[in-house]
């Protein structure tokens, strides 16, 4: 049988609210989270990607009564990331309702957090994001700390490295595309997905919903997140799943 292909909506928000960013800069607010979150189960999406932008940059820890808030309304599984930088944070980010949590800067940081929380919680738990852009010489670059850090490495190495110390599963996004409507990155979906043995979360880009299937049928993601498509054009979860479907991408409809 085979796996069902995931349809992910991403919520970032900054201090309080939900915003959408274009290339990780530009904040748009968005909304709240908890009537966001209420709009997505009735929209029987399958998972959601809850991202605190401003806990890195603030130098903090998981706000934790806004996450719980927001996952006493979510009936659906949630991934939380933003802040992640302890096993204790993962503990609680479980504690008040998370089902896996997404780290990227501590990872990037110190490697071995990866192997710790995957030992621990168990690496279905652990999601790696990886935030991708092209540098000045036209070669795909992991960015650390919010896509404004470069770290020299590059993103299939990173990839294979974070799922060899125990990552779950990537969360791989293209800051080139991130708000731009404009298309996923298949190029670079395709270059880690066929490096790694774990699913990958495809993200940033999607302008329509025929975006999805090449994600999936071109760059082989096992799952496909997507935000400025659900906030600012009248095109639904299910539109997205019935565009899938009718390219022939397993979905759960």
């Amino acid at each position: 049988m085979s796996v069902k292909v995931r349809l992910i909506p991403t919520l970032l928000f900054k201090n309080t609210h939900l915003v959408k960013t274009v290339q990780f800069q530009r904040f748009r607010p968005v909304g709240i989270p908890v009537p966001a979150v209420k709009v997505y189960n009735q929209r029987e999406v399958d998972e959601l990607v809850f991202l605190d932008i401003s806990a890195t940059p603030q130098n903090r820890g998981p706000r934790l009564d806004l996450i719980a808030e927001t996952a006493e309304e979510c009936f659906m599984p949630m991934a939380v990331g933003g802040g992640v930088r302890t096993l204790e944070d993962i503990r609680n980010l479980l504690k008040v309702g998370a089902d896996k949590v997404v780290i990227n800067t501590e990872a990037l940081e110190r490697p071995e957090f990866i192997t710790e929380g995957a030992g621990v919680f168990g690496r279905q738990c652990i999601v790696v994001s990886i935030d991708v852009k092209r540098n000045m010489a036209g070669k795909y670059e992991v960015y650390a700390r919010g896509g404004t850090v470069p770290t020299g490495k590059d993103p299939v190495e990173w990839a294979q490295n974070a799922e060899a110390l125990g990552a779950g599963e990537i969360l791989l996004t293209s800051i080139d595309r991130d708000g731009m409507q404009e298309g996923y990155d298949v190029e670079l979906i395709r270059s880690v997905a066929s490096a790694v043995g774990v699913p990958v979360i495809a993200s940033g880009g999607v302008g329509k919903p025929e975006d999805f299937a090449a994600a999936v049928l071109q760059g082989h993601a096992s799952a496909v997140a997507a935000a400025s498509l659900f906030h600012f054009t009248q095109h639904t979860p299910l539109d997205a799943k019935a565009a899938m479907r009718k390219a022939g991408v397993d979905v759960r409809l």
